[in-house]
């Protein structure tokens, strides 16, 4: 797997290495599970994963106190999920998520950046349909103790895709199955390490080298911006065509 494996490495690092930048973006994730469930993450469950999340960043529990804190302060303003989509250069599909507290700020710097790269901002959910959206739960192996049972258990829960990742094993499910899976792991006592939603692409595009280097600095270019918290495109990775 080499340069596959150490592609995807450095991607992460490259995109997560600035701690500030992830806390903010777990931040905000907390504020907006409190404000619709409540502080209490025994009673929120959307909470309660989110708390994982942050941990497994390596986020300080202070951190976290804090931005419970915030979320039930009057003075906080409401953070809206919204979801932009367009085009980039050389026909790359891409789906921006962002939470902010002012839309007007967030669609003008999200517009600039696809002006900038020769872009194309389009109208929401023009392109859902290159995009699978799917729920993803990493749960600890040892906490298991039939793993082709849990898999044969959660198909009924919405479950499409389970396997085993080093100590872990991978819980793939719809949108929709979030919530049925995370209660049926908790009745079971199955530890949750973490739990998001990500967009998958339905296919995936070929790119060259330079056109990939180009995109990759537009794709940076969002995640400067503290209002986005993820990126999603077609663009074939490197491992893909290795395969």
């Amino acid at each position: 797997m080499g340069r596959a494996f150490e592609y995807r490495k450095a991607r992460k690092m490259k995109r997560w290495g600035n701690m500030a930048r992830t806390f903010t973006r777990l931040g905000k994730e907390i504020v907006i599970a409190v404000k619709a469930g409540g502080p209490d993450p025994t009673s929120n469950s959307r909470l309660r994963v989110l708390i994982k999340n942050a941990k497994a960043e390596n986020m300080p529990k202070d951190n976290i106190d804090r931005a419970i804190k915030r979320a039930i302060s009057k003075d906080t303003a409401d953070y809206k999920e919204i979801v932009y989509e367009g085009y980039g250069p050389f026909g790359i599909a891409m789906v921006i998520e962002t939470a902010t507290d002012n839309n007007t700020r967030t669609v003008a710097n999200v517009r600039s950046v696809f002006n900038k790269f020769s872009g194309t901002l389009g109208t929401t959910g023009s392109l859902s349909f290159l995009f699978d959206h799917k729920c993803v739960f990493k749960v600890s192996a040892a906490t298991v103790a039939d793993p082709d049972e849990l898999e044969l258990e959660l198909i009924d829960f919405g479950a499409d895709e389970i396997f085993a990742e080093d100590d872990a094993i991978i819980i793939y499910g719809s949108f929709e199955s979030y919530h049925k899976i995370q209660s049926y792991l908790d009745e079971h006592s199955i530890e949750i390490v973490s739990g998001e939603f990500v967009r998958i692409p339905v296919d995936t595009k070929d790119v060259t080298e330079e056109q990939r280097e180009t995109l990759n600095k537009m794709i940076e270019r969002f995640e400067e911006d503290d209002d986005v918290t993820n990126v999603y495109t077609n663009m074939k990775d490197p491992e893909e065509e290795e395969d």
